[in-house]
């Protein structure tokens, strides 16, 4: 393709991203629907700098104000995400000159605003929590693309069989650092070609969320519900942890988000998993079961704000009244939970949150309003799990991973066991 159709492709997209009227990923999808002529490196071009322009959205805005033409041009020039020089032969002389010029700005002395990008109402109490070193140190991680990472289903192949067949497909895999099931994977590879993908022994699951799957500790032979199961990463874990017995209930109010577990669920070799579309927290089918679960995982709804280095449109489309709703909806989704779980259960309430309000204010509250419920500290449960160093994992008894600190995604758990 020539340059400069590339570049008004890239322009294109943008202008339909920016908007932020839809998530980023199924607006990019679509796009790759209507242009199915793109070959495999101007899809990589056109998603990878429209990813780097959410992620640094207020610096590059501010960059282009002193250019000219339409402004989605110039944002694709800054973000560009492909061969330089494949770029210079998209641009006429006076924007060749231009580009030169700003990209020799040092942006280390720009405000703030513009080396943090993050919106103020998120990036205020995240410097509270954090204190000023650690804050910027978290601010550049969330700026960077994050890594690959896969969990291995026991059920079909242990560890290092996976990671000796990604390497023999030339994938570079290395273990990952804390769970006992992940690697990390180099680049970004074709994984739906391979084999030890498409048989089922590897799944695509943050190293973050294989913990929480390793909190709920399921075992053979309960019954087990993933009470917000989405697509289902997290169910596909829990039901290899129960060796593919008992009774594994995956609820979720999306039907669409059940469907595309479907493939997944086929891949995975799993009969134990009964997928369920509920209309509420209140539905009947969950009044049916209660007292009777042994583990009832909570992966909540929730701002998804840990996720900013794969979804970075998220800290553009969330704000803070939103947040105060979400917080009432996670305590009654988990009130309405924690009667799942019979005398003896477990309980994890998780999300992939960065925020008090969401995360430690949630869980407080639920604790002390259901004194039934016992908190058991998260570094207990992650080491009775073989999860490495799980000290560094946890604080004030929760389960708290950052994405400056453990490369993961930014996660929450709290443990309680019903007494």
């Amino acid at each position: 393709m020539h340059p400069n159709a590339l570049l008004e492709l890239t322009a294109q997209l943008l202008r339909d991203v920016l908007l932020l009227d839809s998530p980023a990923d199924s607006v990019v999808s679509s796009f790759f629907r209507k242009n199915k002529n793109l070959g495999q490196r101007e899809r990589h071009v056109l998603a990878e700098t429209t990813y780097a322009v959410l992620r640094l959205r207020p610096l590059l805005k501010n960059l282009a104000e002193s250019g000219s033409g339409p402004l989605e041009r110039r944002l694709a020039m800054l973000g560009w995400q492909g061969d330089q020089a494949f770029l210079r032969g998209a641009l006429n002389d006076k924007e060749k000159i231009w580009l030169e010029q700003v990209q020799k700005i040092d942006r280390a002395h720009l405000p703030a605003r513009f080396r943090h990008n993050l919106p103020e109402w998120l990036a205020e109490p995240l410097q509270q929590r954090l204190g000023e070193a650690e804050f910027w140190q978290l601010a550049d991680s969330m700026n960077e693309a994050a890594p690959l990472d896969l969990r291995v289903n026991t059920l079909k192949a242990k560890r290092e069989d996976a990671q000796a067949a990604l390497v023999a497909a030339k994938v570079e895999a290395e273990a990952t650092p804390y769970s006992p099931l992940g690697l990390r994977v180099q680049g970004k590879p074709a994984l739906q070609k391979l084999e030890v993908f498409t048989s089922g022994a590897v799944e695509v699951q943050d190293e973050g969320s294989q913990l929480l799957a390793l909190l709920l500790d399921a075992k053979r032979g309960e019954m087990v519900v993933d009470f917000c199961s989405g697509a289902g990463g997290k169910t596909l874990a829990i039901g290899a942890a129960m060796r593919n017995t008992g009774r594994l209930y995956a609820f979720d109010i999306s039907g669409h988000r059940l469907a595309a577990l479907k493939p997944r669920l086929a891949r995975s070799g799993l009969s134990n998993v009964y997928p369920a579309q509920i209309a509420h927290e209140r539905d009947d089918r969950v009044k049916r079961l209660a007292g009777k679960i042994d583990r009832v995982l909570v992966d909540a709804p929730c701002s998804g704000l840990g996720t900013l280095r794969r979804n970075p449109d998220l800290k553009w489309r969330q704000s803070l009244q939103g947040i105060g709703e979400l917080q009432v909806k996670q305590g009654a989704i988990l009130a309405s939970a924690a009667r799942l779980v019979k005398p003896g259960g477990r309980l994890v309430y998780a999300t992939c949150s960065l925020l008090d309000a969401e995360n430690e204010q949630v869980a407080e509250a639920f604790a002390a309003a259901h004194p039934a419920f016992k908190l058991v500290p998260a570094d207990e449960a992650l080491a009775k799990a073989h999860v490495e160093q799980a000290e560094s994992l946890t604080e004030n008894g929760y389960l708290r991973l950052w994405p400056h600190r453990h490369q993961t995604d930014g996660f929450f758990a709290a443990v309680w066991e019903r007494t």
